[in-house]
């Protein structure tokens, strides 16, 4: 096991006394607020809780006698566990942990920006040794916290902007590219695009807009798309793939927002008689191993997901202090050609 690293004193650089001053009300009353105890107006609560956003505030709840507690705790905060994604992230994460003291506490968010707030504000309350959470997107609030707390940050799976900390993960912009750029190789021309909600998953955004810029490079476009409102499933792949598949016979071959979606649309064409690829082409994106075992392995690009929470993890634990300059680590992607597209 590795030895146990002192890692440095950190105080939230924004006092409940600040906090009190600005809100003027009283320390106490604020410490209520925010450990949620005691009868407060609503008028008063929300006048604090306003200054606390504005602020950044956050609560040591190690404090007194535990202040000079050392913190072997890492925050992970996910979107979700039922996305088959994330899930592989936590077991590169847990794979770089094991021969540390370091231990994941781990919190999902349900892409809610808020709650990731709420998740984030919670966890930083008892100093953790690093927090890593998932993308860029973060409420104004909780990126002040973040920058403020002093402790290490990764933003995982984009590397599309520029990091508080260490980004760890994939360019999904240059990745939408690579697939636009290798269907058209193929000798397609008319293409489709199947997706879901881009509000919650910026990464799908990122991949559509690169897709787009491959395809304006050789003269083409998305000839006709069919998005949901809602998260990704097969369901809503099989739903969407009906709709394109009636709305824009011409399209030879959809790409799909991910791989959830692109095996629904497989299904809808194993339902319908529609031959792949020779009728209709289908490609996903993250390299879900349902897909490969699929009766035509689904054409996809895999995301390196496990080396991705991995990295993450070496990041920190090279140095307890955070970098002169942000750190990006482009952990990459590859083509899956399969027997879809």
């Amino acid at each position: 096991m590795a030895p146990r690293q002192r890692l440095p004193d950190r105080k939230s650089k924004i006092t409940v006394r600040e906090v009190a001053l600005r809100a003027e009300v009283s320390e106490s009353t604020v410490s209520r607020i925010m450990r949620n105890k005691g009868l407060v107006a609503d008028a008063t609560r929300e006048k604090v809780m306003e200054t606390v956003r504005a602020m950044g505030y956050v609560p040591n709840r190690i404090a007194g006698s535990l202040a000079s507690l050392d913190a072997f705790l890492v925050g992970v905060v996910i979107p979700s566990l039922s996305n088959i994604v994330f899930p592989e992230v936590l077991q590169g994460i847990q794979s770089a942990l094991e021969p540390t003291d370091l231990q994941a506490v781990i919190s999902t968010t349900d892409y809610n920006a808020d709650r990731e707030e709420a998740m984030v504000r919670g966890i930083l309350a008892w100093k953790p040794a690093a927090i890593l959470l998932a993308g860029f997107d973060h409420t104004d609030a909780t990126r002040r916290m973040l920058d403020q707390s002093g402790i290490r940050v990764v933003e995982m799976m984009d590397i599309d902007s520029t990091p508080i900390d260490v980004a760890v993960g994939t360019s999904h912009r240059r990745a939408g590219h690579a697939i636009g750029r290798h269907l058209i190789q193929r000798g397609y021309r008319r293409f489709g695009y199947v997706g879901h909600d881009w509000n919650a998953d910026r990464r799908a955004r990122l991949r559509y807009d690169g897709i787009c810029q491959a395809l304006a490079e050789s003269g083409l476009t998305i000839a006709a798309q069919a998005l949901s409102d809602g998260p990704s499933s097969v369901a809503t792949g099989r739903a969407q793939t009906a709709r394109l598949r009636s709305d824009a016979p011409q399209v030879e071959v959809a790409i799909y927002s991910n791989d959830d979606m692109a095996v629904g649309g497989v299904f809808h064409c194993l339902g319908a008689g529609i031959r792949l690829p020779d009728d209709f082409a289908v490609f996903g994106f993250n390299g879900l191993d349902i897909g490969r075992e699929l009766p035509q392995p689904l054409s996809t690009m895999r995301s390196n997901r496990f080396l991705i929470g991995q990295r993450a993890i070496e990041a920190i634990l090279v140095s307890p202090e955070r970098p002169k300059q942000p750190l990006t680590i482009d952990t990459g992607f590859e083509i899956f050609e399969g027997a879809t597209a």
